[in-house]
Order: C-alpha cells, then sequence, then structure tokens
C-alpha cells in the first residue's frame, strides 16, 4: 500500500469517525437525556431530605405554609423571599431566556434547598427554623441603577439569626449572616437550575478551592463529602447557575440527594459574608463579579481549549457586534495561522496529482516487492517535492477547532438567540436549512477543485458521497456550527483556485523552457 493509498484512508477515516461520533451524541444521546429529565422532574418531589455520613444537616428541612415576605423587582429579575428568608422565585424577565410556551424562566426549581436556605445541627433549632416566620425590615425592593439591601431578621427561641442581603442589578447578591450566639449552622446557594433538558451538557455542581483545584460533582454521581478551603461553590446547568463566592476560605459541604445528584452547603459556626450570584452563566458578568467564577462555565471534554477559542471569539464579537460575523472572522483568522501549513498541503496534493503516472508505473513495475516499491516511492516525492501526508495535518488541526465551535454552542448562553441574516438563534438549526445546503455545495466544490489520485474505487466513490451525507447530518445541528463549516469551505475554494493556477503557471513555464 503506498503513502498516497494512506493519505486517502487517514483523511476519510477521520472524517467520516469525526461526523459519526457528533451525529451519535446528537441524535443518539441527547433522546436519552431528555427521556431521562423528563423522569427526573417527576421525581422532584421526592428529594426533600437529605443527610450525609460528613456531616449533621438536619433532614426535618419541610417548610410548612410558607408564604412571600419580600419582594424584590429590577429590570432584568424578580426575586421572591418567603417567610422564613429563603430565595423562593428567581425569574429572569429578557425575552430571550422566555421559555417554550413564551414564559419568563424560573430559574429556582422546586427541588430543595433553596438559596440562602439555612439549617442547624441542632435539632430543636432547626425544627424551628422551618417553623418560625421571619421579619424584614422592608417588604418591596425595586432595583434601578444601584444595588439595594432587606434584612431578614428570625429569632429561633432566643437564637436571633439575622441576613443582610444586598441585591445587584446583575443578578449578584451579597449575604451577611449575623447570629447572636455561635452554633453551626449549614447555608446553601441554592439547588441548581433545572433548566435545560439534554444529554450533550453537564448538569452538577462545582466547588473550586482556594488553590485553584476543581471539584466538578455531575448528577448520579454525588457522595457524601466535605471540603475545606472552598472558594466557590456552584450548581449549574447548561446555561444557569446558583452560587456562592467567599474571598476566604470556606467549609463546603456536599450532600447528595435520593437521585445522588450534589445539593451544596456552605459549613459555619460563626458570623459569614459570602456573595451569590443567580442567573445566566455570562462569561463577562461572573468575570465581572470575581474572576474565579468563570470555572463555573464549563464545556465538558476539551474545557480548556474551548474557553481560550470563546475568549477569541467574543474578542471579535465586541469589535462587530455580531456573533455570526465573529464566527466567520474566527474562520479568516483560523485559516490564517494554519496557512503556511495549509499552503504546502494543496501544493503537495497538486505535486501528488501530478505524479500519479509515474507512481503507477513504479507500483506496476515493483508490484511483488514492498520493499522495493516503497524505497522507489520515497525517492520520487523527494525529488519533486511531494509529501503524501501533507494535506492531512491542516484537517487534523481543523477538527479539535470545529469540536470546540461545536462545544461554545452547546454552553455558551452568549450565542442562545444570537442572529445572523435570517437566523434567529445561531445556537439552533437553521430553519429553511440554506445552510446546510450551501455547506454541501462548497463541499463539492472543493472537492472538484482539489487534486486526488484515488487507487481504490471505492475509497473514490465514498469521498464523493461526502458532501451529501455532511448535508443531511448537519441539517439539524446548530447553524452556526454549519455557518463555520460554510465559511471554512468557501476560503478552502478560493486557496485551492489560486494554488491550482499558480501550480500551472509554473507548469506551463516549465514547458515553455524545454
Amino acid at each position: 500500500m503506498n503513502n498516497s493509498g494512506n493519505l486517502r484512508r487517514i483523511i476519510i477515516a477521520t472524517v467520516i469517525s469525526f461526523a459519526f461520533f457528533v451525529a451519535y451524541d446528537f441524535f443518539v444521546l441527547q433522546p436519552q437525556m431528555e427521556k431521562a429529565q423528563k423522569t427526573q422532574t417527576q421525581k422532584v418531589e421526592k428529594n426533600t431530605t437529605t443527610t450525609t455520613n460528613t456531616s449533621k444537616v438536619a433532614s426535618n428541612t419541610k417548610a410548612l405554609n410558607t408564604k412571600t415576605l419580600v419582594e424584590i423587582s429590577s429590570k432584568n429579575f424578580d426575586v421572591k423571599i418567603d417567610s422564613i428568608g429563603r430565595i423562593t422565585s428567581f425569574v429572569l424577565k429578557q425575552n430571550k431566556f422566555n421559555t417554550k410556551k413564551g414564559k419568563h424562566l424560573q430559574l429556582i426549581a422546586p427541588n430543595l434547598p433553596k438559596p440562602l436556605e439555612m439549617r442547624f445541627e441542632d435539632a430543636e433549632i432547626n425544627k424551628l427554623a422551618f417553623s418560625t416566620s421571619a421579619t424584614a425590615d422592608k417588604n418591596k425592593i425595586e432595583i434601578k441603577d444601584k444595588p439595594q439591601s432587606v434584612t431578614i431578621t428570625q429569632n429561633l427561641n432566643g437564637l436571633i439569626v439575622k441576613k443582610v442581603i444586598t441585591f445587584y442589578p446583575n443578578g449578584r447578591y451579597d449575604i451577611k449572616v449575623e447570629l447572636s450566639k455561635n452554633v453551626t449552622y449549614y447555608i446553601s446557594p441554592g439547588y441548581r437550575p433545572d433548566v435545560a433538558i439534554d444529554q450533550l451538557t453537564i448538569h452538577g455542581a462545582l466547588i473550586k478551592k482556594s488553590d485553584g483545584t476543581l471539584e466538578i460533582i455531575e448528577d448520579g454521581d454525588a457522595k457524601p463529602e466535605t471540603i475545606n478551603n472552598a472558594i466557590v461553590l456552584a450548581g449549574f446547568d447548561r446555561y444557569y447557575t446558583t452560587l456562592f463566592f467567599s474571598k476566604e476560605p470556606i467549609t463546603a459541604v456536599v450532600v447528595p440527594d435520593k437521585e445522588e445528584n450534589p445539593t451544596l452547603f456552605v459549613k459555619s459556626d460563626k458570623n459569614i459574608e459570602l456573595t451569590g450570584y443567580i442567573g445566566p452563566k455570562f462569561v463577562d458578568t461572573l468575570k465581572s463579579i470575581n474572576p474565579q467564577l468563570v470555572d463555573v462555565v464549563q464545556y465538558g471534554v476539551g474545557t480548556f481549549f474551548a474557553r481560550n477559542l470563546f475568549l477569541v471569539l467574543d474578542w471579535l464579537h465586541k469589535m462587530v457586534g455580531n456573533w455570526g460575523v465573529a464566527i466567520i472572522l474566527l474562520v479568516v483568522l483560523v485559516r490564517l495561522v494554519l496557512f503556511p501549513l495549509t499552503y504546502k498541503g494543496m501544493v503537495s496534493m497538486y505535486k501528488l496529482k501530478e505524479l500519479a503516472p509515474k507512481m503507477k508505473e513504479i507500483q506496476e513495475k515493483y508490484k511483488k516487492d514492498p520493499q522495493k516499491l516503497q524505497m522507489h516511492m520515497m525517492k520520487l516525492y523527494k525529488e519533486h517535492g511531494a509529501n503524501p501526508l501533507g494535506g492531512c495535518l491542516p484537517l487534523l488541526l481543523q477538527i479539535p477547532i470545529f469540536y470546540g465551535i461545536y462545544k461554545l454552542l452547546l454552553y455558551s448562553i452568549e450565542l442562545k438567540g444570537a442572529h445572523f441574516l435570517w437566523i434567529k438563534d445561531l445556537s439552533l438549526m437553521d430553519p429553511y436549512f440554506i445552510l446546510p445546503v450551501l455547506m454541501g455545495v462548497s463541499m463539492y466544490i472543493h472537492q472538484k477543485l482539489t487534486p486526488t489520485n484515488f487507487q481504490d474505487p471505492m475509497q473514490e466513490k465514498i469521498f464523493k458521497f461526502l458532501p451529501v451525507i455532511f448535508t443531511i447530518m448537519m441539517a439539524t445541528f446548530p447553524a452556526g456550527l454549519v455557518l463555520y463549516w460554510t465559511t471554512n469551505n468557501i476560503l478552502s475554494i478560493a486557496q485551492q483556485w489560486i494554488i491550482n493556477k499558480i501550480m500551472e503557471s509554473k507548469k506551463a513555464a516549465l514547458k515553455a523552457k524545454k
């Protein structure tokens, strides 16, 4: 088998394998998760008690007949705090977050615990905490440009628990817990938002320690544990989060619910100050609260690569103001970076096509002597400056970038609802299938322009059918992903056409000299 054949096999196998795994994720795993998520939602009310061997988080946590004590309104969200001091409602008012039924999105799941829920090791105090109504210094707050505070006080048979909560316009809040005497208690940032239904993204909790190490606990994998020196506790789904952040190291407690999903608490026995956030995982918003919070945005496998790719895409977006244009510019940038390798690869492919007759002669002459066949092939390549694997490396380098874009479109809420020409949401499929068709056509044109020297007819047939296969497969993929691939194809066409013209001119010049 010659190196040219190897090259074709590598390219075809790589492209088809990548397509298969992405398609498997999208068409098989996602429906499975949707079914599992619906089952989980039906079981939500069962998850109201949590105990652990690593702590004494009280299990008697059912609050009876709680009413709304404080209402907070702002341009972007509405909040409700109940009569025992928990955040029981957090509604996003921007239309881009609306449910499929057109209703504003509720981020507080029916699961326990709620944000700011407190539990006590002392069973009697804990019982009082869930049955004693608190008082507030104000019952309504309107947040405009400046943060606003409310103080909630609860008298638990002589133990005075005071929560001073300051809400900010961006969804951040600061919480000060003040006790009249030291007792051990647990306070929660809340159960993760139970909004996105999908298999392709991570759902669960994240704990970040002061040394920068992360522990990510996915739903179904939670185990009881206590983690010291924590600074970030976050429950999260695909797009949203509820979290606590502390400048000083704190003790985090993980408590699995009955589905072995993680619930989080901060353990303390004294006054404490924390920063909280409920809302979308916008990178800029999280960074503005504290750069440590950016880690709450996780992209699954390849997070480091995807996050840095997002930073580049975000930088481009801030320059042009449109995510679709930013994706196009990202393709241009990637092509520029890879241009030296791509150029060499395309030139090598052209030279290999020109050498096809000589290669065939060598194959016929030494078909019974593989060692000599290989030796003469390598000599031929060296004499003419052709590299049989030259066209493979640029393709292999493109795959992780393409996969990174795929992950960005799955996890980055910034791209949710992003418009581009006729497309209303780049994170969803093109409703008119224009981009998938353009992608298939551009892929076909690029194939026609690309020099080939297939020795195996079956390989050639498979290669020719790839545009059709990819058009069908990509029809339901996020439009932003198809936009990236289509733009890449168009630039490849332009580059290949120019290289073909250059090589033909050189060939003509050599013939003229002879």
